[in-house]
């Protein structure tokens, strides 16, 4: 495909054929089908071919693409044989103190292979479009060479140009055209013009795409499987589910899993974003594609295949390249008609110069710097461009953008609705306070408490145990354990008889609470925390305060939300207290506060908003919030959350840092503005170039110029994107575990 009207050919084709739904992108040069009407690919490859083009599967995630692209090889020697040769005669035809004598027979030598060698997938692609009654932007361009090209063999043989000793002086315009002008640099020159635009082009599009291409070579090629208690190295695609595999220091995990023996940190920067590699053991999932940076680690694989993180990112991106936008469409439609509305043009114009009793060859002049200044192709790389560079650079921060619809969502929103439990905060329970009475420390109050609970299922008292523990380095033995289904534990540490509970449990036992732990009891509830306490030898010692704890990026990515002009709100199904606690936080008012929510509800919230006419974002990460997800005008769900919540977004941030939701939409309007950047300028471009040559006021090598130059400006402007930075994520670590500084080669 050489233009957008290629490639809106071919998806017109595709969707005529029952059943089939079909996108053809110019910028990823694929075909993407949503519904294949029962037949198979060799059956569509076999309709691609009958409209004049040549498909093939693609290689699978990872295979292939690792050597240069065939196409942009051949555009490159072609381009470095004529571009040459085309330099001698523009400077033969420009300079007239160059032309010494016999000067064109020797440009048309040089020009000859240029315009019929250089220009030959231009010559070769019209005339397939010829044969299939279809008209591209290779129409144009090879009418202009073989035009240009011919009517100087013409004036050399017949028109007396051949004359040795003969001059031509150059001008910008055609005034000066006369029955001995040539115009072999118009055809050499248009020729390495578009050449070159091309070769730029078809590297830039490899450039913007290039994230999705290093996402796909990320994984591991093998992997040691422990098979019969010995290790055996085979190939990943060998490795099943369940089985355990050896990570050694600086091999890349081989997919995603469960870590059964050993602890390292793990760099997950180039999956995630993330910097800080995170410290993982016994117990902690890790990801394909990270890279064991220290210890050895036994990991039980969990996913793998299609099925892992890795695939998963790889399958959304690809999907986001293959979605239009609005304003895409609008422009293919436009590249649709805009050839042969061209080539109708450059025949009016030759028509009306000659009847207006201009020589032939100025109006053979305005006629070809017409068909070769028109170029549909900056209207149909104007959008993809931009999403192919925006996809692939969100990718690389851990933002994965499913579609163009969301980047255009992301422009109106103005209110962004945050899930609490697993979004702003962990989702896990932690000890955040813990009040002793006089004369007992903080220290022995937690060991004591962790010790009983470490034999408890529940949550709090999980956490309280792995406090301890990560405090102590280890909890002491527990006798006589027992739980009060509801209300506690108890059991004998060091010969104590210690009892962790609820205020109600203590008074059961009438086990004496001072003043100051009801105090300090009533004070985490009013704060929406929990508060148990902890005794011994007959009253109660110490009181832990467990909470939901922040993210520590939460409270900037509220303040970024701020800053960019949306309105955060926080909506949870928790009480009431403990949503206020964590909004005053976050320093979100109470009217921006609905808590108390059903799963349920938590769409008909988001629908209210909407109905208000208030264009909203929501961002979730757990099986109840897969109906808001769906429901917001832009759903965003944390990377860290269910398979629900991920495949109802719109957009998934893998670190889980909420951080990401104000980079998601700085890089939705950064690429917003960079798409109506390109379509004013590819509109503008040829509602002021075509006209101007259609009146003589370009020569048409400088017409050939100006219509590669016209491409490269948008696809250049896209590549800005590419300079996207988005903030520097919070590192997350395994529960109990703190992260070490990023080592060397962790990516910021």
């Amino acid at each position: 495909m050489t233009c957008g009207s290629c490639a809106a050919r071919i998806e017109r084709r595709l969707n005529r054929l029952d059943g089939v739904s079909a996108t053809v992108n110019y910028a990823t040069g694929r075909a993407y089908f949503t519904s294949l009407g029962g037949r198979d690919a060799t059956e569509l490859i076999g309709v691609i071919s009958s409209t004049g083009y040549q498909a093939a599967l693609p290689s699978p995630p990872g295979e292939g693409g690792h050597g240069a692209d065939p196409v942009v090889r051949d555009l490159g020697l072609r381009l470095g044989v004529s571009a040459p040769l085309a330099a001698v005669v523009i400077v033969l035809a420009m300079v007239p103190s160059a032309q010494f004598t016999g000067w064109q027979w020797v440009s048309l030598l040089l020009a000859a292979p240029v315009a019929i060698w250089g220009a030959r997938p231009l010559h070769r692609a019209a005339l397939a479009g010829l044969g299939h009654g279809a008209a591209t932007m290779d129409t144009l361009v090879s009418l202009a060479v073989a035009t240009s090209f011919g009517w100087s063999v013409y004036a050399l043989l017949f028109g007396g140009a051949g004359r040795l000793g003969m001059r031509m002086p150059f001008a910008f315009t055609f005034t000066a055209a006369s029955g001995m002008t040539l115009y072999f640099e118009a055809a050499a020159g248009v020729t390495v013009a578009v050449l070159a635009g091309r070769y730029l082009e078809a590297r830039a599009r490899d450039r913007s795409a290039s994230a999705l291409t290093a996402l796909a070579a990320l994984g591991a090629k093998s992997v040691a499987v422990l098979r019969g208690g010995a290790e055996q190295r085979v190939p990943v695609s060998e490795l099943v589910a369940g089985e355990e595999f050896v990570v050694r220091p600086g091999e890349k995990i081989a997919t995603d899993g469960v870590v059964t023996e050993g602890s390292s940190a793990v760099d997950a920067s180039l999956v995630t974003g993330e910097s800080m590699p995170a410290e993982v053991g016994p117990g902690d999932q890790v990801t394909g594609a990270t890279v064991n940076m220290s210890g050895r680690l036994v990991v039980r694989a969990t996913r793998v295949g299609a099925d892992t993180l890795l695939a998963q990112i790889t399958r959304l991106v690809t999907h986001a390249q293959a979605s239009k936008a609005g304003a895409q469409r609008l422009a293919d439609r436009i590249a649709a008609v805009f050839v042969p509305c061209v080539i109708s043009l450059a025949a009016t114009t030759l028509g009306f110069w000659l009847g207006a009793g201009l020589p032939a060859a100025e109006a053979w002049s305005a006629a070809v710097a017409v068909l070769v200044v028109a170029c549909p192709c900056a209207l149909g790389l104007a959008t993809p461009t931009a999403l192919v560079a925006a996809v692939g650079r969100g990718a690389e921060f851990g933002i994965l953008i499913k579609s163009a619809h969301a980047l255009e969502s992301a422009r109106r929103i103005r209110v962004v609705v945050f899930d609490k439990t697993g979004t702003l905060t962990t989702g896990a329970m932690s000890v955040t306070r813990v009040i002793t009475t006089p004369g007992v420390a903080e220290e022995e109050a937690l060991l004591l408490a962790g010790a009983v609970e470490d034999a408890s299922e529940h949550p709090i008292g999980q956490a309280i145990a792995r406090e301890a523990a990560a405090r102590s380095g280890g909890l002491p033995p527990v006798t006589g354990f027992a739980a009060q289904p509801g209300a506690g534990v108890r059991g004998e540490v060091w010969g104590r008889a210690v009892t962790v509970g609820s205020r109600e449990l203590f008074a059961q036992l009438a086990l004496e609470v001072p003043p100051g732990l009801r105090e300090a009891v009533d004070m985490a509830s009013d704060a929406g925390h929990t508060a148990v306490l902890a005794g011994w030898d007959g009253q109660a010692r110490a009181a832990v305060v467990i909470a939901d704890r922040l993210r520590s990026g939460s409270a900037a990515a509220v303040a970024r939300i701020r800053d960019m002009g949306l309105r955060p709100v926080v909506l949870t199904g928790d009480n009431q207290r403990a949503a206020l606690a964590v909004a005053g936080q976050l320093g979100i008012p109470a009217s921006g506060v609905f808590a108390g929510v059903r799963p349920d509800g938590k769409a008909a919230v988001i629908r209210r908003l909407q109905d208000d006419g208030t264009p909203a974002a929501f961002v979730g990460d757990g099986v109840n919030d897969a109906v808001a997800l769906a429901q917001a005008d832009l759903g965003i769900a944390m990377g860290t959350g269910t398979d629900a919540a991920i495949g109802a977004a719109d957009v998934s941030l893998v670190s889980g840092d909420p951080g990401g939701v104000a980079d998601a939409m700085r890089l939705s309007r950064a690429t917003l503005a960079v798409i109506r950047a390109n379509l004013a300028w590819a509109f503008g471009y040829n509602v002021i170039a075509i006209p101007l040559a259609a009146l003589g006021y370009l020569n048409p090598l400088f017409a050939g110029i100006a219509m590669s130059a016209s491409s490269l400006i948008v696809v250049a402007n896209s590549l800005r994107i590419r300079r996207f930075r988005g903030h520097t994520p919070s590192s997350p670590s395994a529960p109990g575990r703190s992260a070490r500084p990023a080592l060397a080669g962790g990516r910021p």
